[in-house]
């Protein structure tokens, strides 16, 4: 029954999604190529509403439940609207804003979903305490925005989110929570079937509506499956999304720098930088997903280490994530200080031995 619902849902997202790209056109929902999109054409959006109606279905027929489950539901119901209006009215930064922080709050009050603590390594534990509240809300809002920011090529958000979500279910699996493998399960299903048609060259976009909820589902998942358990915990949803996470850190860091606004559009991301250094649009995205894939993986054996390996691995997976985003350009070519110590160090080296 599991496997047969995951096989409806693939089936669902890839027969519907013809439909909503006419709907798209019908009501006007599409997006028209500018100075910073890569496309040169009109497209549909709304791509996401395939996927969250394959999702339902899947939900429906399992009917996987934990104290969560309504105040996630109503979350996404929230996070989905605000999606829709968006890619029918183009909402400005703040509106989108404030759906974000509302589905994130249902699920936070409603569900009494919250990090209260973290158990440190050498037997200390940190209390969020008043904060556990605002800690809860910001990740859940940062990592909806992450996933929305790096949803500028074909194919990327999509296969991106289920890359994460596969290891998000993986895990959970591993550790005996079937709710979150469930759920994960059937988001991925869901979003394999429309990535058919998303994948270079598109024939329709996700649009916010599916950016928005990917985010929203993966960051809220990802609090289920490592919730108030550890220090290491809390660091393997933080590595499984190193790819987002760390795309829209750079792109903060970036405009703090340049005195920019923080909403402020650009042509910097991880997948404009690759782009301009002539990898193709094709190349681009599965560089990407083998990146995602590669934290993937890292954050499965980061779940079986010991504290001493785990704490190793997190200072060689930020090393990477600096030397890459510094070669590249993530923050502006001058931005080199790693490259520069290096590159200074490897100078001072070559002279004592001359």
């Amino acid at each position: 029954m599991f496997f047969l619902t995951l096989i409806v849902c693939f089936a669902i997202s890839i027969i519907i999604t013809p439909l909503i790209k006419k709907f798209a056109f019908l009501i006007g929902a599409t997006d028209r190529p500018n100075h910073r999109k890569v496309h040169q054409s009109i497209m549909p959006r709304l791509g996401g509403l395939a996927i969250f109606i394959s999702f339902l279905i899947g939900l429906i027929i399992l009917r996987p439940v934990n104290e969560f489950s309504l105040a996630i539901l109503a979350g996404c119901l929230i996070i989905i609207i605000t999606g829709l209006l968006d890619d029918l009215l183009e909402l400005p930064a703040r509106y989108k804003l404030i759906g974000q922080i509302a589905s994130a709050c249902t699920v936070v009050f409603w569900g009494d979903l919250q990090v209260v603590f973290i158990n440190l390594p050498f037997g200390a534990q940190l209390q969020f305490g008043l904060l556990s509240i605002p800690f809860t809300i910001l990740w859940i809002v940062g990592i909806t925005n992450a996933i929305n920011l790096i949803d500028g090529l074909d194919g990327l958000a999509a296969g991106v989110s289920s890359i994460a979500l596969i290891t998000i279910s993986g895990i959970a699996f591993l550790q005996g929570n079937i709710y979150v493998a469930t759920v994960g399960l059937i988001v991925i299903a869901s979003t394999l079937g429309f990535l058919i048609y998303n994948f270079h060259p598109a024939k329709i976009f996700m649009g916010d509506t599916g950016a928005l909820f990917l985010g929203y589902i993966i960051s809220v998942l990802s609090l289920l499956g490592f919730k108030n358990v550890t220090f290491i915990s809390l660091i393997i949803p933080v590595i499984i999304l190193a790819v987002p996470i760390s795309d829209t850190f750079f792109a903060i860091l970036r405009r703090i720098i340049h005195k920019k606004p923080l909403g402020a559009p650009d042509k910097q991301h991880l997948h404009h930088c690759m782009l301009r250094m002539g990898y193709s649009h094709r190349q681009t995205v599965l560089l990407i997903y083998a990146m995602s894939a590669f934290f993937g993986l890292v954050a499965v054996i980061f779940s079986q280490a010991r504290i001493g390996g785990a704490l190793i691995l997190i200072v060689i997976v930020i090393l990477i994530i600096e030397i890459v985003a510094e070669k590249i350009g993530l923050v502006g070519r001058n931005y080199r200080p790693l490259l520069n110590i290096m590159q200074t160090f490897r100078t001072s080296l070559a002279k004592d031995r001359s």
